[in-house]
């Protein structure tokens, strides 16, 4: 890879040649033929990927616009949306939903832990609920959603299943026609962006809508936007020749090369491989005293939040780890100056992260702290090696 730094935080992430390559193309009319192939193959991949029998969406802007689409295209101003909340991009939803008149209930866990299953029952049987998000790794905790449990719940009380991938898609199953508990027990929306486990630059939102979903727009006689609405949108995605807004053309030529590396790998392979990722590199970073915020059957094999060992400063520590060229991220919210985060998707590459384990770890040596830095790395080799993650 070209890059210079290691940019091992929760996104954007590694970005390789080809796909750099791509985004570096001539630019062409968005009406050029040879632009317009690129679109289609770019969609018919997605919709492989997400395996959905409805349409999916691909536009200029980022996963907040893809959750805003998600919203605005299936509740209407007065119906009531429950929120499931493992943290910050979770909550992010509220605001979301408020912005468009929609009456908002919040389920929030505990940051670092999954929510109650029972609290989630408790709120399906007070209330007739429109839809239910889902974020299916949150970016702020590393804690992921049990999919499995929650989907089934949601759709058997009639609500529609909106699953915010932004940080899990291609890294964490999606499949939009698997139905987890007998029939219509599919999820109904996914949404994610470019920049995280897909592997590609920021500047692409993704929206896959289930014919459930699709139905819910349709019943719909208005809706409160006019870029987000996917009516404006279902002629260009199925002739990307035809205009309704300019689409980010070498974006688009990199999610395409972006796209194919996934269906190259195959996702069975690549959510092996990001589970171990997860794993080999909490084991590893439990050895220098630093503990994940999420237990491991809750945490996301894309990203982890870490606390810190006693007296570590945390700007000064990921300030001395940049100057090695390894990026991570602070933590928010409460947790800001107590733990990082650190990111492993996408094209991460396993001496990608055993690199950050070793400068991690000899950071904390340089700053006074004890770190078994040929322990770490050992931990995090055999924990792949056992899975055959190479």
């Amino acid at each position: 890879m070209r890059n210079k730094d290691l940019l091992l935080i929760p996104g954007p992430t590694p970005v390789v040649d080809s796909i750099y390559d791509a985004l570096g193309e001539e630019t062409r009319a968005h009406t050029d033929p040879r632009f317009v192939s690129r679109f289609k193959t770019a969609i018919e991949r997605i919709k492989r990927i997400l395996n959905t029998d409805g349409e999916v969406f691909i536009v200029a802007g980022s996963g907040t616009l893809a959750m805003e689409m998600a919203l605005v295209n299936t509740i209407a101003p007065g119906e009531r949306l429950l929120i499931i909340s493992h943290g910050y991009f979770g909550d992010r939803f509220i605001k979301l939903g408020q912005a468009f008149g929609i009456k908002i209930d919040l389920l929030q866990a505990e940051w670092g832990k999954q929510v109650d299953i029972k609290h989630v029952k408790e709120h399906l049987e007070k209330h007739h609920y429109k839809a239910v998000t889902v974020t299916h790794a949150d970016t702020s905790t590393g804690v992921k959603a049990s999919l499995g449990v929650l989907i089934p719940l949601i759709k058997q009380h009639g609500a529609l299943a909106i699953v915010d991938g932004v940080c899990a898609t291609t890294a964490m199953p999606e499949d939009m026609q698997h139905n987890y508990a007998g029939p219509d027990t599919a999820i109904d929306i996914v949404l994610t962006g470019s920049q995280k486990a897909i592997g590609v630059p920021p500047g692409v939102g993704i929206v896959a809508f289930s014919q459930a979903a699709l139905k819910a727009r349709n019943e719909m006689e208005r809706v409160s936007a006019f870029y987000c609405d996917i009516h404006n949108w279902i002629p260009v995605m199925h002739d990307p020749s035809k205009y309704f807004a300019t689409p980010p053309v070498n974006m688009i030529y990199a999610l395409e090369e972006g796209l194919r590396i996934v269906e190259e790998e195959g996702l069975k392979k690549r959510y092996v491989r990001h589970k171990a990722y997860g794993k080999a590199v909490r084991s590893a970073l439990r050895v220098y005293g630093m503990t994940p915020l999420a237990e491991e059957d809750d945490a996301a094999p894309t990203l982890s939040c870490i606390y810190y060992p006693e007296g570590v400063n945390d700007a000064e520590f990921r300030e001395a780890l940049a100057k090695q060229g390894v990026i991570l991220s602070g933590a928010l919210a409460h947790l800001a100056g107590k733990a990082f985060r650190i990111g492993h998707m996408g094209n991460t590459t396993p001496e990608m992260l055993e690199e950050a384990i070793r400068k991690i770890g000899e950071t904390l040596k340089m700053s006074g702290h004890e770190a078994n830095v040929e322990e770490a790395l050992s931990v995090f080799t055999e924990i792949l090696s056992s899975t055959s993650v190479k």
